[in-house]
């Protein structure tokens, strides 16, 4: 039998909880026509350790072998990482699926990159509300759009810019603002929980159009994010409480639900969203 012409081959640059979550879905079947083919990481023989669970498991590479047999690569590893990551993807002619949107504004030609070497960026961000929406705004004319997100003050702890803030993040007593800006300046502060931020932007007017406040909340069980757009064609108020997740509470539940929809959403018939 020929084999599919919709199958997609895929490689995970990144093999932390999120990517050995993704792997074992793959790997399961979970999103017919995607197979994982490869993976790297900055540990090659843990992830070979943690590969040898699966059913198939998929080439343990570093990254400049990486794309030798994929279609399309999902980003899920750190921002520091991410704009050598784009580079290798990118500038070999593929699909890049981004989780640390965080990491693009390190990469300030990226989209003129991509578009030199045939790349495709996508943002996958089941984290943050209302994206498509956004979209279609911005088809027209956005007057303003913020973010106020709401994060548990835990992790926040060990974040250097907020080292000399004079707050115990560890013991917080009461909801505090700890951020006020640009969705730029907020992604370059906390990089680690702000691809949120990013995303928002590249759907929208910019990092210096889209204004984010940012509070460390004891009060939450997970980080709270709020969308507040004004457009020429529509006026939106999006609210997202997201769960976090059981083996990392640093990171939503989501997270790794939303690459699975977005590869989903490569491959199927049907595809809902503009």
């Amino acid at each position: 039998m020929a084999p599919d012409p919709r199958t997609i081959r895929v490689a995970l640059a990144g093999f932390g909880n999120v990517g050995r979550y993704l792997a074992a879905k793959l790997d399961a079947g979970s999103v017919p026509r995607a197979v994982l083919t490869a993976v790297t990481a900055r540990d090659l023989d843990k992830a070979r350790g943690h590969a040898a669970a699966l059913r198939s498991p998929p080439r343990i590479v570093p990254l400049a072998a990486l794309c030798d047999d994929a279609d399309v690569v999902v980003e899920c590893a750190t921002a520091d990482s991410f704009p050598a990551i784009a580079r290798e993807v990118l500038g070999r002619g593929k699909t890049m699926l981004v989780l640390s949107a965080g990491g693009v504004p390190a990469f300030p030609d990226i989209l003129d990159f991509a578009e030199r070497h045939a790349g495709r960026l996508r943002i996958a961000s089941g984290t943050l509300p209302g994206l498509d929406s956004v979209r279609c705004a911005a088809e027209g004319t956005i007057r303003s759009v913020k973010l106020n997100s709401r994060i548990k003050p835990s992790t926040f702890v060990g974040e250097p810019y907020l080292a000399n803030s004079g707050h115990d993040f560890t013991r917080l007593p009461a909801p505090v603002r700890v951020f006020e800006g640009t969705a730029r300046a907020a992604a370059a502060a906390f990089p680690r929980h702000f691809n949120v931020a990013i995303s928002l932007s590249l759907a929208g007017v910019g990092f210096d159009r889209t204004m984010v406040e940012v509070w460390a909340d004891p009060t939450i069980p997970g980080a709270i994010h709020n969308v507040e757009l004004e457009a020429d064609e529509v006026v939106l108020s999006m609210t997202t409480r997201n769960r976090p997740s059981d083996v990392n509470p640093k990171t939503s539940r989501i997270v790794a639900p939303s690459v699975l929809a977005a590869l989903r959403s490569m491959v199927a018939t049907l595809h809902v969203g503009s």
